[in-house]
């Protein structure tokens, strides 16, 4: 049995489809009710658009990182890991008007609502936050996962099949506008040059922060991807062509 909720938060819908082997209605609720507060707290935290955030905060240098809440310095810890992946393309400190993770932390966030339910002992499950998302578990069937189309709202770009444990982030202008940013000093970064960039793997939150790189990325970009091993990427590029890494259309369970 598949159960589905949403969730308005982080200026996104987030919507959870869980599998459960019986009806167990008190728990689901419980469990993604829980995972609902957890997004909560995490938007209080790091929003960028309400003034009394910590992060909003930290950014106009009325709250020390030291005593900011513990979350910050972990997302920022994982930032820097993602800089570096990316060979600066990723680069939250590059931002104007001050560090701004936006680009890795709603990753990090949606897979933290996964693992809740996880915990929760539901079978198996799926969390979408805006096109990134996290899974757990394993379903009767892989979960099958629609890329949208740049430019067609009815449209799907690809389809993928994913398997639990695996997770999926897709980037790009069309969604919120003109809103990324090439950071200064990137190497082979481009403006403009990428319609969409999506990346599957087992970390969203890394995920997240690679489909935000490829999407400022020029030429050669994807070949970021090379060096981590366990991550696949998929762009479509201004001009509508397409490009993707050699296993990006095949689950991790199929490589053995």
């Amino acid at each position: 049995m598949i159960t589905s909720r949403h969730h308005y938060v982080m200026g996104t819908v987030v919507s959870f489809l869980v599998a459960t082997e019986e009806p167990e209605a008190g728990r689901l609720d419980e469990a993604i009710g829980g995972a609902c507060d957890e997004l909560d707290r995490l938007d209080a935290i790091f929003s960028t658009w309400r003034e009394d955030s910590a992060l909003s905060r930290l950014r106009r240098g009325e709250l020390a990182l030291g005593h900011a809440p513990p979350e910050i310095g972990d997302v920022l810890e994982l930032c820097s890991l993602a800089r570096q992946a990316s060979a600066g393309l990723f680069d939250p400190w590059a931002m104007p008007g001050g560090v701004d993770p936006t680009g890795l932390v709603k990753g990090w966030a949606v897979e933290r609502a996964a693992g809740i339910l996880a915990a929760a002992g539901l079978a198996a499950g799926l969390v979408n936050g805006g096109g990134d998302i996290a899974t757990f578990g394993e379903a009767e069937e892989p979960w099958r996962i629609g890329i949208q189309h740049p430019w067609r709202d009815d449209a799907i770009a690809r389809l993928l099949e994913i398997h639990g444990g695996e997770s999926v982030a897709t980037s790009g202008r069309y969604q919120r506008g003109d809103h990324l940013v090439v950071p200064r000093g990137a190497a082979g970064g481009r403006a403009g040059y990428v319609a969409s960039a999506s990346v599957r793997g087992p970390s969203l939150a890394m995920a997240d922060a690679l489909a935000t790189a490829l999407s400022v990325g020029g030429p050669g970009a994807l070949d970021l991807l090379d060096s981590l091993g366990s991550y696949e990427g998929y762009r479509i590029l201004a001009d509508g062509s397409e490009e993707e890494t050699a296993y990006f259309g095949i689950a991790a369970a199929s490589l053995g």
